[in-house]
């Protein structure tokens, strides 16, 4: 599956990386549609501290648990492609992402 993020970039989610988002994170399988949403419009980007070509998405719904954030991984390369999402309850630290910076 393909979705547009807001950097203008077709973003994939291979069945494998989405087997492994349900495995690792089962609190994502309810809310996996909304990752459209993250992508597309979040509420904040961060670079990975562990992998500059990694973006954080973030996007907040107050309707998850009280008010969580839902957080898209994203490995920005050739093939621009989701390594994991999970539920949070806070932004995590790293550089925040300007979309003026080549990654």
């Amino acid at each position: 599956m393909k979705y547009k993020s807001v950097l203008g970039k077709m973003v994939e989610l291979t069945s494998e990386r989405r087997k492994h988002i349900i495995s690792k994170h089962p609190e994502v399988k309810s809310h996996i549609k909304r990752i459209s949403q993250v992508l597309a419009s979040p509420n904040d980007i961060r670079i990975s501290k562990i992998d500059e070509k990694a973006l954080l998405f973030y996007k907040y719904f107050a309707t998850i648990k009280g008010g969580k954030y839902i957080n898209v991984t994203v490995k920005i390369n050739q093939r621009n492609f989701i390594l994991t999402a999970y539920i949070t309850d806070r932004i995590r630290a790293g550089e925040k992402y300007e979309s003026t910076k080549e990654t």
